[in-house]
């Protein structure tokens, strides 16, 4: 603990103070417990140690929003919560899969079955990689895996890209297929290519076995980020740049704060929020949205066009969210790179605000997190992830974290709500 109380170990939780309602932290677990847990649990069901244990991060991002299948820019990092794949090879063409956190035990799905729809559940996310694999022309076999995690899941941290990339490294390393390279000490990969491969395996995995229609930039962030830095993410490209990212230095701190409204990105509103930009990307005449938001003088004469058509209001407030929040990134990266760290603030608050009233996918709890997290004194708030519930994060002094956590957890209690939990995030390594 700093002598301001705030925790310098984002593994730790802050020390209680007087509290007028219970705040609840949810510490990451270090790499030797993660995996410790991960073989424990392989070894009680199957009755062998694994051949080897992998993890991957969960993400947060920091902006950026909805502009990923849009060809837009975005600025996540890995978060320190990770979930750890313990694997073995098999002879056959079976997985087996089980999760400590799932209590309806081993799950048994044969490879030759596996298409799209055949595969439901947190399963889906499994196969689906192997499945992936499979189809990119990998000789990729039956293997036993044992899951245990902590990160949050329906958080809006990315549980499910953890787990994707977390399977893929392992699947990569079981089959010599040489795509994820290392983690070096520094924490950084030293393939990048070969993971921006993986990381498009993932997305596949997720979009057609498990059927759920993001955009790549959970995978990249849980397989392509680096320890101390954010990921920008150029979604049109794949390319990406590591813009340092160490709070701490600055005095500050990013608060998450996991509302407990669980989100899914299986479901109806995400796809609606998805096939309005193309169609909006249709009736312009681009491949992505991205192509008018990069002029500002395309972007004004897209809007215009689109306000005459048939659901002009709602598609110009779909693509003025998008256009807008592709140029909030460059404004934060901008602010980073000349230390203003604090100067990043506005734009979380634009972005959530935009997230909010043009993009509509906010609610209750995410809208009562930012409002009170602001009010507190935080420099800037707002949703992250693909929304509908989900998490909230909030730049705030060092100092202030637990005065902002108990100010949220407070404002929770008042309102009837379920109790938020909270982490404080650190920018960490990528799947390895």
């Amino acid at each position: 603990m700093s002598a301001a109380g705030t925790p310098t170990d984002p593994t730790t939780a802050p020390e209680s103070t007087t509290m007028s309602v219970d705040v609840t932290w949810t510490p990451a677990w270090d790499r030797t417990e993660g995996e410790e847990r991960a073989r424990a649990l392989f070894a009680s069901v199957y009755g062998t140690a694994p051949a080897g244990v992998w993890s991957a991060p969960g993400r947060v991002n920091l902006i950026g929003e909805h502009t990923d299948y849009n060809g837009g820019l975005a600025l996540p990092i890995a978060l320190p919560h990770r979930t750890y794949a313990a694997v073995s090879r098999r002879d056959d063409d079976v997985v087996r899969l089980v999760s400590a956190q799932e209590p309806t035990g081993v799950r048994e799905v044969r490879l030759a079955d596996a298409v799209p729809g055949a595969v439901t559940g947190w399963a889906a996310y499994v196969v689906g990689v192997a499945w992936a694999l499979r189809e990119a022309g990998h000789a990729v076999g039956g293997f036993d895996l044992a899951i245990d995690s902590c990160v949050p899941f329906g958080a809006g941290l990315s549980s499910s890209a953890a787990l994707e990339a977390s399977v893929a490294v392992a699947l990569d390393a079981l089959h010599d297929l040489g795509l994820a390279g290392t983690v070096d000490a520094a924490g950084a990969a030293t393939d990048d290519a070969g993971r921006s491969t993986l990381a498009q395996v993932c997305v596949r995995a997720e979009n057609e076995m498990a059927g759920a229609p993001t955009g790549g930039m959970d995978q990249a962030a849980s397989l392509r980020a680096r320890a101390g830095h954010a990921l920008l993410l150029d979604c049109l490209d794949g390319s990406v740049q590591h813009v340092p990212f160490d709070l701490a230095a600055h005095g500050l701190a990013l608060l998450v704060v996991d509302t407990r409204a669980e989100h899914s990105h299986v479901s109806g509103e995400y796809a609606q929020r998805r096939a309005s930009c193309e169609e909006a990307a249709r009736r312009l005449g681009v491949g992505t949205l991205r192509e008018v938001a990069d002029d500002p003088q395309a972007a004004a004469r897209a809007l215009a066009a689109l306000a005459a058509g048939e659901d002009g209001d709602l598609l110009v407030r779909r693509v003025r969210h998008v256009v807008d929040e592709i140029a909030r990134v460059g404004e934060f990266v901008t602010h980073l790179g000349t230390g203003d760290v604090t100067g990043v603030g506005p734009a979380m608050d634009a972005s959530h605000d935009s997230l909010r009233d043009d993009y509509e996918v906010s609610c209750r709890e995410l809208d009562l997190a930012v409002d009170t997290a602001r009010a507190s004194g935080a420099h800037g708030a707002r949703m992250t992830g693909g929304g509908f519930g989900g998490s909230a994060i909030a730049l705030v002094d060092a100092g202030a974290v637990e005065g902002v956590a108990q100010a949220v957890a407070d404002a929770f209690a008042a309102a009837g709500l379920h109790a938020p939990a909270f982490a404080v995030a650190v920018a960490g390594p990528p799947a390895g």
